[in-house]
């Protein structure tokens, strides 16, 4: 009998491979199936460093070979915005200017409002970067 493995389990692995640097095989997982995109946010708040840096370096990469479907993470990167703390918010909004495409930089700009100072130089310094 074959196990499915539940979205949250797979998460978790995807979470561990971009800590341990394997990016190479989560771009392939994205490259394949778009549905993942959606997980941005998610997998973003993470309190592991590692798992952080390698989401900014995996959109790095999609933004270089797959352009077409970075923007399939812009809402889960916006909603990750108004529902986390101030380092995966500060994540979101420069995973967004990597995205940077028109509905991407909206939510950079609204985090110029945002509570915390270090947010709001972020999101300064991409749309700096981005215009």
């Amino acid at each position: 009998m074959k196990k499915e493995v539940s979205d949250r389990e797979l998460k978790k692995i995807v979470a561990d491979f971009l800590e341990m640097g394997h990016v190479d095989n989560i771009f392939e997982m994205f490259k394949r199936d778009k549905s993942y995109y959606c997980w941005t946010g998610e997998l973003l708040d993470d309190e592991r460093f590692g798992v952080r840096l390698g989401i900014t370096v995996l959109f790095e990469e999609l933004k270089l070979h797959c352009e077409d479907d970075i923007h399939l993470a812009v809402d889960s990167l916006c909603n990750a915005l108004k529902e986390s703390p101030p380092h995966v918010r500060g994540d979101a909004v420069n995973i967004l200017g990597i995205i940077g495409s028109e509905d991407a930089l909206v939510c950079v700009r609204n985090a110029l409002e945002d509570d915390s100072p270090q947010v709001r130089e972020v999101a300064k310094d991409v749309l700096e970067e981005c215009e």
